[in-house]
């Protein structure tokens, strides 16, 4: 995969090595020339600085020089008279001859000098100095040269990291924008002044992917709703029509083909409902929350169900856990209608998968997380590795016999998650049964009968 951050820094860094060797092999050169210079410069100092009675002094005895240290910077004098005989020399095992004047490299057994001959008047001197000593020391004053760039290259590397991470902090920052955004947010990414021109195209092309997006998913949306509600009137009508030709004698079927056609005509008008309820609740958008009373929404639900539940002999009812008072309204912040269908999703699916003289319960509690509510039956429950794919649109277990049109648990989880709450199913520990629970409610101040806003 390829990175602009790594490629950035990868060039950047190699090209800085590449100018610091260059740069460092320039300096280091120049500064051993420079040297070489000064030392040729202070043989000559050496040798207009010798006394004029030098030359009497007689031939020095002293042990041969050590050349091998970078310290020892010995220089070999040598001075001849008029008459060309060596009347001084400063290191007696020195076998150095006389050379023209000038300055030269010369190499004896194995050593090299620098020598520097000059005539003084009746006498010419002659100074020496091995190579390896001059080598050493103008190779440490020229490393002496390079710290100012030692020191440089970790502060230029330190400040490549921070320009390229600050360069490209804005499309860390777009995608992080991005990344947190909702499944369901299609809103044009901002551009204004902050964003960087470089980066300002890319920001107006998915800008302008988002508006077709939106476009796109809200004819999807309009065209489920329109042919939901479009099928829900002709189908109401039939129903209403098959009751009416039942009672006048019309229609004749034995009671059994009636009975399996009505069934199957209520389950497609249930289907089509929850078709008409999915696409609203994929419509909207965030919208404003109010104060909900949510035990009078609960009694509300239950009352609605009393007589499907009633008709399987089911025992419904609420159960208020840890109220504040006999008349704690369990306040929260919610769309009233959404929280409803969701209840009521939830509710309605309990009902139809608990079996006859079973049991379901709505149960409101309070936690840390804020409100809660519970529903919870006594049906067959989910097997295990299924819990998962409940919340999928149109999915119903294997070996259902319930009639459903699988996507009620869908709504709910659509509702939820557009409140910001979660949705959780699970297994009820030691019973047959199963347990749908929204929790992360937050709670709100006060509400009337049913909702205030």
């Amino acid at each position: 995969m390829t990175s602009i951050r790594r490629w950035l820094l990868g060039w950047l860094i190699f090209g800085l090595a590449a100018a610091a060797l260059a740069a460092g092999f320039g300096i280091f050169h120049t500064a051993q020339e420079e040297a070489a210079e000064l030392f040729d410069y202070e043989l000559n100092a050496v040798a207009m600085s010798l006394p004029p009675t030098l030359g009497n002094a007689g031939r020095g005895d002293q042990k041969a020089p050590d050349f091998g240290g970078i310290a020892d910077d010995r220089i070999v004098i040598q001075i001849w008279d008029q008459a060309d005989r060596l009347s001084y020399q400063s290191l007696k095992t020195t076998d150095l001859t006389r050379f023209p004047p000038g300055i030269r490299n010369i190499e004896r057994s194995e050593i090299h000098w620098r020598v520097l001959g000059v005539q003084q008047g009746d006498r010419f001197v002659q100074v020496a100095q091995p190579m390896s000593v001059r080598e050493d020391l103008a190779r440490r004053l020229a490393l002496r040269t390079l710290w100012p760039l030692a020191v440089l290259i970790p502060v230029t590397l330190a400040l490549v990291l921070f320009v390229v991470a600050r360069g490209l902090a804005p499309i860390g920052g777009l995608s992080r924008a991005l990344s947190t955004r909702s499944i369901d947010s299609l809103e044009p990414v901002r551009v204004d002044d902050s964003l960087p021109v470089e980066i300002r195209p890319l920001a107006e092309a998915l800008n302008d992917l988002l508006q077709r997006l939106y476009v796109a998913s809200q004819a999807q949306r309009a065209f489920i709703a329109d042919a939901a509600h479009e099928l829900r009137s002709p189908l109401a009508a039939l129903k209403l029509q098959l009751q009416a030709a039942q009672r006048d004698g019309s229609l004749v079927a034995n009671a059994e083909t009636m009975e399996r056609v009505e069934g199957r005509l209520n389950r497609i008008i249930h289907l089509v409902q929850q078709l008409l309820t999915l696409a609203r609740e994929d419509a909207k958008l965030a919208t404003p929350q109010v104060a909900v009373n949510l035990r009078r929404l609960g009694e509300q639900a239950v009352g609605d169900f009393s007589l499907l539940a009633e008709a399987k002999g089911i025992d419904l009812g609420l159960e208020c856990m840890s109220p504040v008072s006999s008349t704690d309204a369990y306040a929260v912040l919610a769309e009233p209608h959404a929280l409803g269908v969701l209840l009521n999703n939830l509710i309605d699916n309990a009902i139809r998968y608990t079996p006859r003289g079973g049991k379901v319960d709505v149960i409101l509690n309070r936690c840390d997380e804020g409100v809660s509510f519970e529903v919870s039956d006594s049906g067959p429950g989910i097997p295990e590795e299924e819990l998962e794919r409940v919340f999928d649109r149109f999915y119903r277990g294997a070996g259902t016999r319930e009639q459903g049109s699988g996507l009620g648990l869908t709504i709910a989880m659509r509702i939820a998650q557009r409140h910001g709450v979660t949705l959780a199913v699970r297994n009820l520990d030691g019973a047959r049964g199963l347990s749908a629970r929204v929790t992360g409610l937050r709670g709100a101040v006060d509400a009337g009968p049913l909702s205030r806003g």
